[in-house]
């Protein structure tokens, strides 16, 4: 084969396949950089970052394969037609978080407000289905102005494709929003409708009517983050899983979470190193929870003890806070927590913290990953608002939930487990697979004190120093039904344990039951309890 001297060699004439390259480079320059200059000027002033900014955040560097990035609308009317940016205002395609596929989109708050119009919502949809036939997580990037008014009810329409997917996702994938700028009317279903939402203070807002309607229809005056703001949603509504500063912190925090999550639902959860190591006691939880039931302590610093280097991601922190839900590792592996908090209103049970226990729990079975129940509940709480809102049927979703689960399950009772609240708590009579107490356990129907005045009401109103009756059938009760062994006598407890081989006890029972195997009866569905 004959090669041609270097010196006889010539450059090529730049024409033909050469210019229509260079072309595409700049078309594709111009997409990154945004429709002008001043627009990204004004996402900046905002306080906000741009879609591939964002995105350069969230997946790992060098990852992201834009698709449809040349897509443009096709409406016209109201000047649509002399308006067809590239991308349409939302950016879509797939990149990877430490390695593991991920599939993302984000609206371009900088193109028509980053709102939804046809060809908008069709790059979406498809984004949404490759996520799905490829069995990896979806994110949303938030920052849309709602429908694209001009285009109509194809705008609806086109949210009506994003609901239909999210719901046929839903325990499929992982899905989780991040709510990044506005996101009004119909287009905040879509977020309620996913797994995880998270949001960023003072740029974030979620709600179905703004603030100008409010007012409008009753009278109310309210700023938009004081109708749907992140803090609001965070603590009020519920609405927001997470709830962060800034927008660097918040994508950080979104990769954390990935980390610790199956890619879909016929998966593990991802194993990770740790040099925690599993046969580590955990001395000092004999002082962190007092004996003395009465007395009030913060459950986290307990789940902090137990867990992978203390470390764990707290969901709904600041909403229903009376039951933390969290994921956490043990020996290297993901696990959900769900515990009492007696820090806040002693840890009883009411509707919202029912409702936040159910949702977690289901989540948690539906990508198998392993339950931690850690119980110290004095009951459910009594009240006619409780009452009248529904804590029969709303209080029975969480119950639902564990009843339902099929994952590893292991519950140990700290303190008190009384009534109907301790058979909530993933008791051993609801399907728990290991059930374990700390020496410390009163599990009864209610409290000694309690009990007394109402089986021994008539002894003490008829002695003749009531008081001294009532404490001597206080401490009858207490040793007969209530003294820490009596479950553990009749099976109800597996083992009483040390307090310090919690962690220990928790590793050895998750990687008996790892291939646990307890399928539900053959159904469509169940119908769990509105």
């Amino acid at each position: 084969m004959h090669t041609a001297d270097a010196a006889t060699r010539t450059e090529p004439t730049r024409t033909g396949g050469h210019a229509a390259t260079e072309e595409l480079h700049q078309i594709k320059e111009r997409i990154l950089l945004g429709p002008d200059a001043a627009a990204t000027e004004r996402q900046h002033a905002k306080g906000k970052l741009t879609p591939h900014e964002r995105i350069a955040l969230l997946l790992d560097k060098g990852s992201f394969t834009e698709i449809e990035a040349l897509r443009r609308h096709r409406a016209t009317g109201f000047g649509l037609e002399d308006n067809t940016p590239h991308t349409d205002g939302v950016i879509t395609g797939w990149g990877t978080v430490e390695g593991r596929t991920v599939f993302v989109y984000a609206h371009d708050f900088r193109i028509f407000g980053g709102a939804l119009g046809e060809a908008h919502a069709t790059k979406i949809h498809k984004i949404m289905d490759m996520a799905v036939a490829a069995g990896a997580p979806l994110v949303s990037l938030n920052d849309g102005a709602g429908a694209r008014i001009q285009e109509g009810v194809c705008a609806l329409a086109g949210y009506g494709g994003i609901f239909r997917r999210n719901t046929h996702a839903s325990g499929v994938i992982p899905q989780i929003s991040v709510m990044l700028g506005p996101c009004a009317g119909g287009a905040a279903y879509s977020p309620a409708l996913t797994d995880f939402v998270f949001a960023v203070r003072d740029i974030a807002q979620m709600f179905i009517t703004g603030p100008d309607v409010v007012k409008t229809v009753t009278g109310e005056e309210i700023t938009h983050n004081g109708l749907g703001g992140a803090d609001v949603h965070g603590a009020t509504s519920g609405v927001a899983h997470f709830v962060y500063d800034d927008e660097e912190t918040c994508l950080a925090e979104v990769r954390y979470l990935i980390s610790m999550l199956p890619a879909n639902n016929s998966e593990l959860p991802p194993h990770a190193a740790t040099d925690d190591p599993g046969d580590r006691r955990c001395p000092a939880l004999l002082e962190v929870v007092p004996a003395d039931g009465n007395h009030s302590y913060d459950i986290r610093t307990v789940i902090e003890d137990i867990v992978d280097d203390g470390d764990h991601m707290e969901v709904h922190a600041a909403w229903a806070p009376n039951i933390v839900c969290t994921l956490a590792r043990l020996d290297g592996r993901t696990v959900g927590i769900v515990a009492n908090q007696p820090a806040s209103m002693a840890g009883v049970l009411d509707i919202k913290a029912s409702e936040k226990g159910a949702r977690f729990v289901q989540f948690c079975d539906a990508f198998n990953i392993p339950l931690v129940t850690l119980v110290d509940v004095p009951g459910f709480l009594p009240g006619v608002d409780q009452e009248h809102e529904g804590i029969i049927r709303r209080g029975a979703k969480l119950l639902y939930a564990y009843c339902n689960a099929t994952v590893p399950r292991v519950s140990v009772v700290l303190r008190k487990a009384y009534g109907g609240a301790y058979i909530v708590m993933d008791s051993r009579s609801i399907g728990a697979d290991i059930a374990l107490a700390w020496p410390t356990n009163e599990i009864a129907v209610m409290g000694a004190e309690g009990a007394a005045n109402v089986v021994f009401r008539r002894q003490i109103a008829a002695a003749d120093d009531p008081e001294a009756m009532r404490a001597q059938k206080i401490d009858e009760y207490r040793r007969h039904l209530v003294h820490p062994y009596y479950a553990a006598e009749r099976g109800l407890i597996d083992d009483v344990i040390d307090p310090a081989d919690t962690r220990v006890r928790l590793i050895d029972a998750l990687a008996m039951l790892a291939a646990k195997d307890a399928p539900l009866p053959r159904r469509k569905h169940g119908t769990p309890p509105q």
